[in-house]
């Protein structure tokens, strides 16, 4: 009976060992694949068993050669409609129980709260929330997007009263914004300055011969500046400029600030501006360009744009808003304009076109912050020990069973 029985408990230890589990919820996996498949391969490095969650487009079968599990989500990106969403937050609370993570990881707002809401219905798992930049919802003026933004804040207050949960934002914007409106505690957020760039890949070179290139690489929507972008180019050409002004990217038509195709196909006959449409490699199109604009006055947490320029060796223009100014400083690694302000854009272009040293002058040292601050390896980092915090004696036996091997780098296109 003894030797039975030690045989069954030694049985039962065996049959409940299992890897650490992080479930990262995303609101697509482009965007996953594009900014956090490098965090999941360092994950799975560190011994993590990882899985995404996430509305399926066309990397479903990428992600899962790299060895991570995929779920599909039902979920929306622009859906308002109550019956959808709580559609969405059952398939959430029911996959958590079903795989019984250690740690969940929620990126971008719709998916912070489904999330938050789930984990906190079925227990405390620990959670990682990422908001990448507040958006719309808090850009916007309209009537519905005050309705909503109070609604929205009042969720978020629900589910970060969370036990073990971190916050994580982009720029200091953001978090001043969320801790006035009293929606956590200081010491449940971070700043984490972006996804994080790869230097290696987004090399500086020297300036192209020819024309120069003035290029804005961004989705194509109204917040992003690109209206204003236009606008300065015609100003500058009616001065007798001699430059090209290109917008890289594509419209989002999940968006509500989207951009017509026909608008931007108007322009491109209009030959004010190129229409280079949505690119996938872009360190040859940033080598192509001049200098980079990007006039946002979104949402944004902290632009790819700002950071792949920098490490590309390129000297910007974009606004002194939330989160670009995170990743410029004015007249150090770039020039920065007030938002909506399509003259002071347009003089800003001009003074760089017309300056080469400053240009260069601002171009290595956007390399040098590229570097130091926003490097992939640096950002990686920060979020590993972040899931170190809220695991605390869970965190898994490091493997370097994979430290030998060479991992391949997505494409990544404007965003």
């Amino acid at each position: 009976m003894g030797t039975n029985s030690s045989f069954a408990a030694s049985n039962f230890e065996v049959s409940n060992f299992r890897q650490t589990k992080i479930l990262l919820l995303c609101s697509d996996d482009v965007s996953f694949w594009r900014n956090r498949l490098g965090l999941a391969r360092e994950a799975k490095r560190c011994g993590f068993d990882v899985v995404v969650m996430s509305p399926i487009s066309n990397r479903r079968a990428e992600i899962e050669k790299e060895g991570i599990r995929v779920i599909p989500w039902n979920l929306s990106r622009k859906s308002l409609n109550p019956l959808r969403e709580l559609r969405s937050l059952l398939e959430v609370v029911k996959v958590y129980r079903q795989e019984r993570p250690d740690v969940v990881q929620h990126e971008a707002l719709k998916a912070v709260v489904h999330g938050g809401v789930a984990a906190r219905f079925i227990g405390t798992i620990p959670s990682v929330n990422i908001i990448c930049g507040l958006g719309s919802i808090f850009t916007r003026a309209t009537v519905k997007m005050k309705i909503l933004r109070g609604i929205l804040i009042r969720v978020l207050a629900i589910v970060f009263k969370a036990e073990n949960l971190r916050l994580i934002v982009m720029n200091d914007d953001n978090r001043a914004t969320l801790l006035n409106e009293h929606v956590l505690k200081a010491d449940q957020v971070s700043v984490v300055p972006g996804v994080g760039v790869h230097p290696a890949r987004f090399s500086a070179h020297s300036e192209p011969a020819g024309r120069p290139i003035v290029l804005l690489p961004s989705r194509m929507i109204w917040e992003k500046g690109v209206g204003e972008f236009v606008a300065a180019a015609q100003a500058l050409r009616e001065k007798g400029t001699s430059a090209r002004f290109v917008l890289v990217g594509s419209p989002d038509p999940d968006n509500p600030g989207c951009i017509s195709k026909e608008q931007l196909d108007l322009w491109e006959r209009s030959r004010v501006v190129e229409w280079w449409r949505e690119r996938s490699d872009m360190p040859a199109v940033y080598a192509e360009s001049t200098l980079v604009c990007l006039p946002s006055y979104y949402g944004e947490g902290l632009p790819n744009v700002l950071t792949e320029a920098g490490a590309s060796g390129r000297a910007v223009v974009t606004t002194d808003a939330p989160g670009c100014r995170q990743a410029v400083s004015h007249e150090v690694n770039g020039l920065l304009v007030p938002a909506r302000d399509a003259k002071a854009l347009a003089v800003a272009i001009e003074r760089l076109l017309n300056d080469t040293e400053l240009r260069r002058r601002l171009a290595w040292k956007g390399r040098e912050r590229a570097l130091n601050e926003f490097s992939h390896a640096t950002i990686v980092g920060v979020m590993l020990e972040i899931y170190r915090g809220v695991l605390g004696k869970k965190w898994p036996a490091e493997s370097g069973a994979m430290s030998g091997r060479k991992m391949h780098e997505p494409d990544l296109v404007a965003s």
